[in-house]
């Protein structure tokens, strides 16, 4: 087990480059089992779930090798199509391989994500998705198999919710289908563009990647091909809001401006000042910022989620009062408890977090209970006086290559220890 140990309260200086995005990557690693051949992921970073998607694919008869920040996929003909338990509780994401695998195999036998049994869950939008591709499932202690007796049919798919995921899975289905199948109400996100280039360059024909209505012509087979991960847009966010908690002056090279617009608009209302330099972003603040008004989470491209934990963790330390409300998930709010841990005034009702900044947090022990809330735990223990120690970092290397590598770059005084 390791842990963080900051010594906060330092101005961030400097400048980092930030790798390849863990949702996109993700979806990547699963849609190279629809390639027969070579694949190569350029800014793949190195990370517990991509390792735990590298182990997937050789379980079903891929193999792979890494070399640096590059990773070679070689797939071919698979008659393994059963994801083991072990591997599937590794990471919530992996249902995302439902998808590929049972279009490519014709059928999949997987557990869920968390060990949770079909029923109202957000893995309904999956099913239901899938279902209207001609699949049919069967749920037995645990597991589920995914299957298509009749073949890939094409279908029109009306998603209830833009879900990422159910996006993902839709498309990895129908490119390998019969005709064409439209989705109406898709997810808008970059991550889910940067997958449909990726495919489209394998063989596949998908058009409105990344809006709210894609279109697949199904096609018979997909080759390996070269493909460079986008950004991480919520590792930029995180070295951002840092930046808004603890001052100073930073640049983030490799990044996407459009991607990093919901963020920026808080920061420079705020009184950030805020560089747009090409393919890089300068951020510099020698004051105490203002609290934000409210602020509400919304699929892409309105503010992320994944955001949220790290704008709170900011706006802890900002002037004024905030009113912070989370529409995706039920459970984001397990962290600030944590936060409050270092001094935090925060109040929750429900899905609203009502955030009074203070003008420092001070040192504390404080435990990831989950990837995002663990960085925000950073980002925290990065502006309050004296020694924090943020523990459970397995869950923040889920997301962050190396993340006292990240901030270590820009000034702050944070090292792993190991117990």
């Amino acid at each position: 087990m390791s842990c963080l140990e900051i010594k906060g309260g330092r101005k961030l200086h400097g400048e980092v480059e930030i790798h390849g995005a863990k949702n996109s990557v993700l979806p990547l690693l699963a849609a190279t089992f629809l390639c027969d051949g070579q694949s190569v992921l350029y800014n793949c970073p190195e990370l517990s779930d991509v390792k735990a998607s590298l182990e997937i694919l050789k379980g079903l008869g891929s193999s792979y090798i890494r070399e640096g920040d590059t990773v070679i996929i070689t797939s071919g003909e698979s008659k393994i199509c059963e994801i083991p338990d072990v591997l599937m509780r590794e990471m919530r994401s992996s249902i995302v391989f439902m998808g590929a695998v049972a279009a490519k195999c014709g059928s999949v036998t997987l557990s869920l994500p968390g060990g949770c049994e079909l029923g109202p869950r957000p893995i309904d939008l999956h099913i239901d998705a899938l279902k209207r591709l001609g699949a049919s499932f069967e749920a037995n202690k645990g597991k589920i198999t995914c299957s298509f007796p009749d073949g890939i049919k094409a279908s029109d798919i009306h998603l209830k919710f833009p879900s990422v995921g159910a996006t993902e899975n839709a498309i990895f289905t129908a490119v390998m289908g019969r005709g064409t199948t439209v989705i109406y109400n898709a997810a808008r996100e970059p991550e889910i563009a940067d997958v449909c280039a990726f495919l489209n360059k394998a063989g596949a024909s998908i058009l409105g990647g990344g809006t709210d209505t894609v279109v697949i012509n199904g096609v018979k087979s997909l080759h390996g091909v070269e493909h460079k991960v986008m950004p991480d847009r919520i590792i930029a966010a995180t070295c951002m809001f840092a930046l808004g908690a603890c001052g100073g002056k930073i640049s983030l090279r490799n990044i996407i401006f459009e991607h990093l617009q919901p963020m920026v608009n808080i920061l420079k209302d705020s009184g950030c000042d805020v560089q747009n330099l090409d393919d890089s972003i300068v951020l510099s603040s020698n004051f105490r910022l203002s609290n934000f008004d409210t602020v509400t989470t919304q699929p892409y491209p309105g503010f992320p989620t994944d955001a949220g934990p790290l704008l709170v963790a900011m706006s802890s330390v900002t002037k004024g009062t905030g009113v912070f409300i989370e529409n995706i998930f039920d459970s984001r709010f397990r962290y600030i408890d944590e936060l409050k841990r270092l001094g935090a005034d925060i109040k929750t009702v429900g899905k609203v977090a009502i955030v009074t900044g203070i003008p420092k947090l001070r040192g504390a022990k404080v435990h990831s209970c989950d990837l995002r809330g663990g960085a925000a735990l950073t980002v925290a223990a990065l502006s309050a006086e004296g020694t924090s120690v943020v523990t459970n970092v397995e869950y923040i290397d889920r997301g962050y290559q190396r993340i006292e590598d990240i901030f270590g770059a820009l000034n702050a005084d944070i090292k792993r220890r190991w117990s």
